[in-house]
């Protein structure tokens, strides 16, 4: 360092000066406005892209929203089908039970229509075998019993006398 102090030259130091002094006004006009214009676009640039950043950001938790809602709907609106869905499978299993019942009780019903008149027809039949068979009967005894004149007479008596009692 002694010899740095020892080897100063005055003139050399002026012109050092003078050329520094110079590269800095250079500088200035020619590369400083560059260079800070380019550091300044590029702070500008990266507060855009942390304001695009921050931007999406936030448009991705509303569509995230958005989306949580519609799925929500959706699940909502899939109830609700299932719901309907089970009611009108009820309603017809019901609807069918009670048709089936309904035509159950027609047909026991048309049955014992059926079990009936064939029991009247039956009835009926029997009543003109019987009316026939005692006819017969009837026509049978009073044959022999008409055959005798005795047994004429007091027949007709008899007949006589239940007659004038009713």
């Amino acid at each position: 360092m002694e010899k740095l102090i020892n080897d100063f030259s005055f003139g050399l130091f002026i012109w050092q000066t003078i050329i520094f002094v110079g590269l800095v006004l250079l500088l200035k006009k020619f590369a400083w406005k560059p260079i800070l214009d380019a550091v300044n676009e590029r702070e500008e640039g990266i507060k855009n892209a942390l304001l695009s950043a921050d931007n999406a950001r936030k448009e991705m938790q509303n569509l995230q929203a958005d989306n949580q809602r519609i799925l929500q709907e959706a699940r909502l609106e899939r109830d609700a089908m299932l719901k309907d869905a089970r009611e009108i499978k009820e309603k017809m299993v019901a609807d069918a039970k009670n048709e089936a019942q309904a035509a159950g009780q027609k047909m026991i019903e048309q049955a014992k229509a059926a079990i009936e008149s064939e029991k009247n027809t039956a009835m009926a039949e029997l009543k003109l075998q019987v009316s026939t068979l005692s006819i017969e009967i009837a026509e049978k005894l009073l044959q022999e019993e008409l055959s005798n004149k005795a047994t004429q007479v007091k027949l007709v008596e008899k007949m006589l006398g239940d007659a004038k009692l009713s």
